[in-house]
C-alpha cells in the first residue's frame, strides 16, 4: 500500500474533484469547503476533517480553502493534482499492511506548548505527519532533522523517535496513521525508556477520524 499527503488550495467558489479508488482523509486548515460524495454533502470549516473512499466533488467557500489530503491506496500516485485546484504532493511512502489483522485509519492533531517534548517513543503503526505551526526536531534512527511548517515526515511506527518542539512558540502537527483496529479511541504511543513513563506529558491530542479500514 502507499500512503501519501498533498496540500491543495481551492479558490473562492471554485470547484474541484478527486477520483474514487482510494481511502481519503481531508483536513481543512484555512477557509471553508463543501464536500460531496455520492448522496452525502458535508460543509467543512477550519480545523475540520472528512473521510471517504468514493469520488469527491469539492467547492471552495467565500474565501476558498486550503486543505491537506491523505490517501491510502494500492498504487503509487500518477499525479498529485486535484482537478480544479492548485496541489502539491508533500510526501508519499510505501507501507506494509499485513493481513488478516484488522486495521483502522486515524487522523489526529498533536499540540505542544513551547518547550514540549515527546519522549523517546514508538507507535503501533506507520504514519505521515505535516507540521502546522511552530517547529519540531525529530531524532530517529541515528539522525536528527528539524521540520518547518508545511513540511511532512514519515514515521514507521516501531522505530524509536524523540521529538523536541520549539522553545519559542506553540507547535502542532496533523498526522494520519494506520493502526490495529483494537486501538480505536486509544493512544498508540509507547515510551521506550522506563524513566520517561511517569514524566509529565505536556502534549495534547485531538482526534478527527478514527475508523476501521475496509481493505
Amino acid at each position: 500500500m502507499f500512503l501519501r499527503v498533498s496540500r491543495s488550495h481551492i479558490a473562492a467558489r471554485a470547484a474541484g474533484s478527486l477520483p474514487a479508488g482510494t481511502h481519503r482523509l481531508l483536513h481543512v486548515t484555512e477557509g471553508d469547503l463543501r464536500v460531496t460524495s455520492g448522496h452525502q454533502c458535508t460543509s467543512l470549516g477550519p480545523d475540520s476533517a472528512w473521510f471517504g473512499a468514493g469520488a469527491v466533488e469539492l467547492l471552495g467557500g467565500v474565501a476558498g480553502a486550503t486543505l491537506l489530503h491523505w490517501e491510502l491506496s494500492a498504487a503509487a500516485a500518477m499525479s498529485p493534482a486535484v482537478d480544479g485546484a492548485s496541489t502539491v504532493l508533500l510526501l508519499e511512502q510505501p507501507i506494509a499492511i499485513h493481513g488478516p489483522r484488522a486495521h483502522l485509519i486515524r487522523l489526529d492533531r498533536v499540540s505542544f506548548p513551547p518547550g514540549g517534548i515527546a519522549y523517546t517513543h514508538t507507535h503501533q503503526g506507520p504514519g505521515i505527519r505535516v507540521l502546522l505551526d511552530g517547529e519540531i526536531t525529530i531524532d530517529a534512527n541515528g539522525a536528527r532533522h528539524t521540520v518547518a511548517p508545511g513540511q511532512a515526515w514519515f514515521e514507521a511506527g516501531p522505530d524509536p523517535v524523540l521529538a523536541l518542539a520549539s522553545q519559542r512558540e506553540p507547535t502542532s502537527f496533523a498526522r494520519v496513521m494506520v493502526l490495529p483496529v483494537e486501538l480505536i479511541g486509544r493512544s498508540s504511543i509507547s515510551y521506550v525508556k522506563a524513566e520517561d513513563i511517569d514524566k509529565p506529558k505536556r502534549q495534547s491530542y485531538k482526534i478527527y477520524i478514527d475508523t476501521p479500514l475496509d481493505l
